[in-house]
């Protein structure tokens, strides 16, 4: 009987009380409100980027519709001369074109190459000293103004080519593409670097095992895991060289010449806008309105860019 009784008086004093559980609801109600905030907060800054993205794309094909309107597409994809400034007119993208294809190229060649080497050597065979020495100095690099990257090419880069080339004009795409090349190392190798070293260890000490060089490790095993992160380390610098517009307004001359040799002048389609971005063009004029065509021709080429890229990284993601 009193066990009974002394079971059923702790039953009694273990219950909450009204007050404690209104404290408990309330702080509960408190917790979720906060996290819906936080919820909401963060949705709203992921699609502040989708947002400013469609606003872009909106603003170049509505400011692009009166230039349409004066010149069909199918000209402005095959003419073969770009002079909208001139009083006998002509809208023809592909000089614009071909001059950022050549200096892009040109760029690839150099920093593709060097950016992959670079990021094999950080992540598999640098001391870790040199790794926390090297990897600033690439990343300062890429701070650097483009401006400064502009005017190298013009007055270091640009007399030195012209000793083995006597023939090369001061302007010229060789000279600004090489720059161009250097300035995006960084990027494709600090991306390159991180995805070979997110490559599980058990793979390399596997190949170890087999009897692999740590050379052959890293072409043969660490490099096919992590070419989907490589693949989007190239797409970037692609984009970066493709929007490039400094060191081509510098270096390579902006005069519009449809030419794919890298040793003569031509203009990009970035260097034409800024042109006419900071000349005297009335606003509406078709001359201006030619600025809005030529960059979303450059955002469709940096689209297109980007889905390949976007594909080789499902791909060898989805193979490896």
């Amino acid at each position: 009987m009193n066990r009974t009784t002394n079971d059923t008086t702790l039953g009694i004093m273990e219950c909450p009380t009204v007050s404690e559980t209104n404290s408990r609801l309330s702080h509960k109600q408190g917790r979720i409100i906060k996290e819906r905030v936080i919820e909401t907060l963060l949705f709203l800054a992921a699609l502040s980027s989708v947002a400013t993205t469609f606003a872009i794309v909106f603003i170049l094909v509505y400011e692009s519709i009166p230039f349409f309107q004066h010149t069909t597409v199918l000209n402005f994809l095959t003419d073969t001369e770009w002079t909208p400034l001139f009083d006998d007119a002509r809208y023809g993208i592909m000089p614009l074109v071909s001059g950022t294809l050549v200096t892009t190229g040109v760029a690839l060649t150099v920093a593709i190459p060097m950016g992959t080497i670079i990021a094999i050597y950080l992540s598999e065979f640098a001391p870790h000293r040199v790794r926390e020495i090297v990897k600033p100095f690439l990343e300062l690099l890429g701070a650097v103004p483009t401006v400064v990257f502009g005017y190298f090419a013009l007055v270091v880069v640009t007399p030195l080519l012209q000793k083995i080339y006597p023939d090369l004009p001061g302007f010229n795409m060789l000279s600004a593409g090489l720059v161009m090349g250097i300035m995006i190392i960084p990027y494709v190798s600090s991306v390159s670097e991180d995805a070979m070293r997110a490559v599980p260890m058990h793979l390399r000490e596997g190949s170890y095992a087999m009897g692999a060089t740590r050379f052959q490790t890293a072409v043969r095993v660490v490099v096919p895991s992590a070419f989907s992160g490589i693949a989007a380390a190239f797409t970037l610098g692609i984009s970066r060289a493709v929007g490039e517009t400094m060191i081509v307004a510098i270096a390579a001359g902006m005069q519009p010449n449809l030419t794919w040799k890298a040793t003569e002048s031509a203009a990009t389609i970035s260097a034409f806008i800024v042109q006419v971005a900071l000349g005297d063009l009335p606003h509406g004029s078709i001359g201006y309105q030619s600025i809005f065509a030529a960059g979303l021709t450059l955002m469709l080429m940096t689209l297109v860019f980007n889905i390949v890229g976007f594909w080789l990284k499902k791909r060898f993601r989805e193979v490896y």
